[in-house]
């Protein structure tokens, strides 16, 4: 009888620890598999390794402490991740209390993968930590966010939403919309098959190809984009604007940079506080003004210029846009307008100090000088321009205003 009990006593330890380990393995499967290395030195500095393995989600979400994050799309139907975390203080001792104080963590939770590395108590002035992620390419969202940290993200079929208290962010090869944040590095992107919005406390952000509308802002660095294939928006607080190609509407403002523009496919509103203004050609209506530069306009069916002193050039062309009325207003300098023989007009034109200045047109118009010899002379022109149409007000204090037919 006791032999009995005592097998029986030993089959129920049995099933026990069976049971516990089934509850092991199954609490694995939720949290994911992490694995840490042994604390090895590399150059100066002291690193830890962590690995470890996520079941496929539709959404993705890192966030974590003092750390640059890498995520490629296209690894295989899981989650795969490698965390180094480095010590930069040369006693080991040391190193192992900061390596100890960062927890990392990851699990699934409905349809979402969390990788996480908190800081657990006071900040460290000498550690940082490398994320490297490998996903699913279909992956719907992924979702990241450092405190301080780099961003490097590539082949997402979905959305991304990228945010780093200071750190540089690179995204390429997504599919759906981005967004990114940052307090003061720079942003690049390249092929974004949805929206963008892109923010940088002062850093210069480069756009590659937008299939969706753009909003870009900087505090102060420059702003440039290759192709946006609808409406654009972009505002610096200083830097250079140039924008090769935008499908819809432009908005382009700068604090004091220069503004460089290719081919719009609707109207531009371009403002600069003292930096040069350049178009090649929009088919909307075209604002532009600068406190202090020149500003050239080609290819537009209606233009609003001023400058506070610089020339103006411009060249009205028909393009099947409707026609409204155009304002040329320079405080120093010549202003050049061409005129397409299919393009009709009302002409103003105005030199308030002419004195060594004239009107020279290829057009007849009637012109009249006021003020004596020994006066401020002001030469004033009006004319019909091909059968007449919208007004055209040309205005400079001092300088040349040219009317010149463009041939077709």
């Amino acid at each position: 009888m006791k032999r009995n009990i005592n097998s029986r006593a030993a089959g129920l330890a049995a099933l026990m620890a069976v049971a516990s380990a089934m509850s092991t393995i199954a609490a694995q499967a939720q949290t994911g598999e992490a694995t840490s290395g042994r604390i090895v030195r590399q150059g100066g500095d002291w690193v830890q390794e962590t690995t470890g393995t996520l079941a496929g989600a539709r959404n993705l979400r890192i966030k974590a402490d003092m750390a640059n994050v890498v995520v490629r799309g296209g690894g295989g139907p899981e989650i795969r991740y490698v965390i180094h975390a480095r010590s930069h203080v040369s006693s080991e001792g040391d190193a192992r209390k900061q390596l100890d104080a960062y927890k990392v963590t990851s699990y699934v939770h409905g349809d979402t993968a969390s990788i996480m590395g908190d800081w657990q108590g006071r900040r460290p002035r000498h550690f940082s930590a490398d994320f490297t992620i490998s996903v699913p390419r279909e992956i719907d969202l992924a979702k990241i966010e450092t405190d301080g940290g780099g961003v490097d993200l590539e082949a997402i079929a979905g959305r991304v939403e990228a945010e780093t208290g200071g750190g540089c962010v690179r995204i390429k090869d997504v599919g759906g919309s981005t967004s990114v944040d940052t307090g003061g590095g720079t942003v690049e992107l390249g092929s974004i098959g949805g929206d963008v919005a892109a923010h940088t406390g002062g850093g210069s952000i480069m756009i590659r190809s937008a299939k969706g509308k753009i909003a870009a802002d900087t505090g102060g660095g420059s702003i440039e984009i290759l192709s946006g294939q609808q409406d654009a928006s972009v505002e610096t607080g200083g830097g250079s604007i140039s924008v090769r190609q935008c499908s819809g509407k432009l908005s382009a403002q700068t604090g004091g940079g220069s503004i460089d523009i290719g081919d719009v496919g609707g109207g531009a509103d371009m403002n600069t506080g003292g930096g040069s203004i350049r178009l090649t050609s929009a088919k909307g209506a075209v604002k532009a003004e600068t406190g202090s530069g020149g500003i050239d306009l080609y290819g537009v069916p209606s233009a609003i210029a001023e400058t506070g002193a610089g020339g103006i050039t411009v060249k009205l062309v028909n393009n099947g846009a409707p026609r409204a009325n155009s304002s040329l207003e320079t405080s120093a300098g010549d202003v050049t307008v061409y005129i397409s023989p299919d393009v009709g007009v009302d002409v103003r034109a105005s030199i308030e100090v002419a004195n060594g200045h004239s009107i020279h047109s290829d057009f007849e118009l009637q012109v009249h000088s006021e003020g004596g010899q020994w006066d401020p002379k002001m030469i004033t022109g009006e004319g019909k321009i091909n059968g007449g149409g919208p007004m055209l007000k040309v205005r400079t204090t001092t300088g040349d205003i040219y009317l010149r037919r463009v041939s077709r």
